[in-house]
């Protein structure tokens, strides 16, 4: 797809994007609504590819909740993105797809949704909003360099004037060059490699002066290598209460607390686990992975089966089923909570055969198939990284942006928006939001 008319090389436009995804189509529509000249780089044919395959193809576009909820969901980021949200709010988003023909509509977790559930809506809204403003897109384009390059405006001997210089900004593609007074980076994170976000604006930003806080894959799924969870593969428990534990240390009295916690699906897979509550603890997991072999060893992820029932009241519920159950088989117990392979497994981590009765259970084997069900405790190593990760934890370090209008404090004329920061949130549509809100405040000053 491009919708460039005929370009020269060392065309001076207003503004170059880099990256076609939410934040860099945003940009464009932005600044292109306000008459800047405005040429946006695409290294793949086609445009948003991440877009394309987000939500499962469905394109999860933000949250129903207002700028605050969004900022609360990045935690300590949270704060930097008060004056994008301000800018572009989660309805104002959804007030410009809308706008062009993509009707919207919110499921019962929060997240919004095109009535379609086709994300190729959505960026073909995204595109219109760009083109029909006026920007220039062009795709397979990808940059090879981009630098700060001198230009002086002389006073063209008027009386009275002096001379100044202000820079400009080439960018070079494989094939041709381009000028502009302006630069705004929106390449995107690491994560999904395939859809073309490489990394690659990290060098451009660290070579303007840039640092990069290091990166991670986050909202990835979990891998763990028990057999028993790989048998379970394709069961979905709707409602898990997840922790991220440290390992216990032998001798220590002191009581364990999570180091992150959720609660939602859990979906058993070949490899481990996903779902989107995993994969938001998944950020740990990483951290972990990132670190000394050894650190993957001291955490676990704690699973409690029934978070709405406390643990005394299972036991209590075993116990008086276990008395008065007679020639019942002990699967009885938990069949009428989990599938069958589920309720299984759990009686063997448990050590009671499915099969024995349930007159036959001491308190013993009732307080181990509890533990069982409220806390089991799986080993974890790592993720299925960049591949599979939803978006980049890590990036251009945010005190070196200026959030008022998306500038680098190190290189004026400089923006930058979107994955490239260091800005991760959770799954709900909240990465994208900042995506756009980033991307549009940008394109109001660039």
């Amino acid at each position: 797809m491009s919708t460039a008319g005929r370009i020269q090389d060392d065309q001076i436009h207003d503004v170059i994007i880099i990256g076609a995804g939410a934040a860099g189509l945003m940009a464009a529509g932005s600044a292109a609504s306000r008459g800047k000249r405005v040429l946006l780089l695409e290294k793949n044919r086609k445009l948003g590819v991440k877009i394309l395959m987000s939500g499962g193809t469905r394109c999860n576009i933000t949250h129903n909740c207002d700028a605050k909820g969004i900022a609360n969901a990045f935690g300590r980021q949270g704060k930097f993105l008060r004056s994008p949200l301000a800018a572009l709010s989660p309805a104002e988003v959804i007030e410009k797809i809308e706008g062009q023909g993509v009707a919207t509509k919110v499921e019962s977790t929060g997240k919004i949704f095109p009535v379609s559930n086709k994300a190729i809506d959505v960026r073909d809204a995204l595109v219109r909003l760009a083109t029909e403003a006026g920007a220039t897109i062009l795709t397979e384009q990808p940059v090879v360099a981009a630098n700060a390059i001198p230009a002086v405006s002389s006073s063209n001997g008027q009386p009275g004037t002096t001379e100044h210089s202000t820079s400009l900004f080439r960018v070079q593609t494989e094939t041709h060059s381009f000028v502009a007074s302006k630069l705004l980076i929106t390449t995107g994170g690491r994560s999904y490699p395939g859809c073309g976000t490489t990394g690659d604006g990290y060098a451009w930003a660290e070579q303007f002066g840039h640092s990069i806080a290091p990166t991670i894959p986050a909202l990835a799924p979990v891998v763990c290598h028990l057999d028993w969870v790989h048998g379970l593969k394709g069961i979905t428990i709707e409602d898990v209460g997840l922790s991220i534990m440290p390992v216990a240390v032998e001798g220590s009295k002191s009581k364990r607390k999570p180091l992150d916690n959720g609660r939602g699906p859990l979906l058993f897979t070949h490899f481990g686990f996903s779902g989107p509550t995993v994969m938001n603890l998944s950020r740990i997991i990483s951290r972990a992975a990132a670190g000394e072999p050894s650190e993957l060893t001291n955490i676990v992820l704690r699973c409690d089966f029934l978070p709405s029932t406390s643990l005394e009241d299972l036991t209590a519920q075993f116990r008086q089923q276990s008395q008065s159950g007679g020639r019942q088989a002990a699967s009885s117990l938990l069949l009428s909570f989990f599938p069958r392979r589920l309720a299984e497994a759990l009686l063997e981590q448990a050590s009671i055969e499915p099969t024995q009765r349930l007159a036959e259970l001491s308190k013993q084997h009732t307080q181990r198939l509890v533990d069982a069900v409220k806390r089991t405790d799986f080993p974890i190593h790592g993720t299925l990284g960049y591949g599979k990760a939803e978006v980049t934890a890590g990036g251009v370090r945010l005190n070196e942006v200026d959030s008022r209008d998306m500038q680098s404090k190190r290189q004026p004329g400089l923006y930058l928006a979107g994955e490239v920061l260091d800005l991760d949130g959770p799954i709900g549509g909240f990465n994208f939001q900042a995506a756009f809100s980033t991307g549009w405040l940008a394109g109001q000053h660039v």
